[in-house]
Order: C-alpha cells, then structure tokens, then sequence
C-alpha cells in the first residue's frame, strides 16, 4: 500500500512515516499543503493522510483542489481542534474521514486499512493509453505482441506520464517523484531516461510519443505510429 502523509509537525511527520513502513507500507511525506497537493495529483495513493493547519496550503484548500481535478484518493483529515464545524467543512470539501490529535495510532492505520479496502475494487493493475499498455506488477511497457521491461526509474517516469496524460509533467516533478527532493538530479539525468524511453518506444512501434514541452516539460501524445 502507498501512502502520502502531509504533515508540518516534523516529528509527527516522522513518527507516522515510522509507524507506516513498519506495517511495509510505502510512504511519501510532505511538509506543506504546496508539496501535498503536487504529489497527491502525480502520484499514486492508495490513501493520504492530511492535516489541516499546513503552510502554503490549508488542508481543506488541499482536498478541495483535489476533488475539483476528479482525484478521488480516499483522504483522512488531521486536526488538533476538536471542532465539529471543522469536521463537517472537511468532509463537505471531499474528505473521507476525520481524525483529532492526539490519537492513538493502531485506531490511524485501522482507519486507513478501512479506507484501501473500500477503494480495494478499483485499484488499477495497468495503465493504457492508444496501443500501450504498462503493467504496474510487472514493470512491463506492451504494445501489441511486443514487450519490454522498464528499469525502475524508466517505469516510475511512465507511469507518471500516463497517470497524467493531459498534463505536461515538468522536470522538477519527475526529478521530485522518481529521484527525490534531496537527489542531487538534474535535468540532465531526465533527459536521459526520457531519451531511453523514446527508444523503447519505438521498439514497440507504438503510436504514443513522448513530446518535449520546451522549458516546461513533457506529456504523452498519440502520433502516426
């Protein structure tokens, strides 16, 4: 399961990513509702874990952006007030649940196992797009009878490219989401797996392209194969 807490209490942040791995989730953390929100619409969750006093962003700003882009991550709300009017705004804004500080953390992660479970039916096993198909068990780019493995980096930058197919996904994003925030990455190193993934593609003769976006980033299109 992978799991994005958006948590500004660092020690909190900290703690809860701890407890989390523990369970062998995998965890991303973000420290202000700016960060949250980039990585709850690039990446992949199965729930995210939010609190609402956040820098940047508040968390009722956060969740309310999310459902407005049809995000539909099942999304448990922090907060340090115990204030019925704060858990009724949270859940009209499109939270899922609703959790006061402090709390004890088996009830958090029996909480969360409850959320998965109910999106348990529609958690993707691949991701398509025209003629390509990427199977995210087994990092396999297919394009009719033709298959190719991705290495991890390769198949984290696809993915992200065909969960956003008509975003242009910036370099700062993928640089963030497949090397992380403290990698000494650069552009180049983007380039790079973006110039191996065009190879592939064209090994499978897939109609989908990788188009560079100049001084912005890249996104997916459809050409004449």
């Amino acid at each position: 399961m992978k799991i994005l807490v958006v948590e500004d209490e660092l020690r909190l942040a900290e703690a809860l990513s701890q407890i989390m791995q523990e369970q062998k989730y995998q965890v991303d953390v973000a420290n202000d509702g700016n960060d949250g929100l980039d990585y709850a619409l690039y990446g992949d969750y199965d729930v995210i874990v939010l609190d609402v006093m956040l820098p940047g962003k508040d968390g009722f700003e956060v969740v309310r952006a999310l459902r407005a882009a049809k995000v539909q991550t099942p999304v448990i709300m922090l907060t340090a007030r115990d204030d019925v009017r704060d858990k009724i705004r949270g859940l009209d804004k499109g939270a899922d649940d609703y959790m006061t500080k402090p709390f004890v953390p088996e009830e958090l992660l029996a909480r969360i196992r409850a959320l998965s479970r109910r999106q348990g039916e529609v958690l993707l096993e691949e991701i398509s797009m025209e003629d390509l198909t990427l199977s995210l068990s087994t990092n396999d780019l297919l394009c009719g009878a033709k298959s190719i493995h991705l290495a991890f980096k390769e198949f984290e930058i696809m993915k992200i490219l065909l969960s956003n197919q008509k975003t242009i996904v910036s370099k700062e994003m993928l640089i963030s989401k497949v090397w992380g925030d403290d990698s000494d990455a650069e552009d180049n190193n983007v380039e790079a797996y973006i110039s191996f993934l065009r190879k592939k593609l064209s090994f499978l003769g897939s109609r989908v392209q990788i188009s560079t976006i100049r001084k912005v980033g890249y996104r997916l299109e459809s050409g004449n194969g």
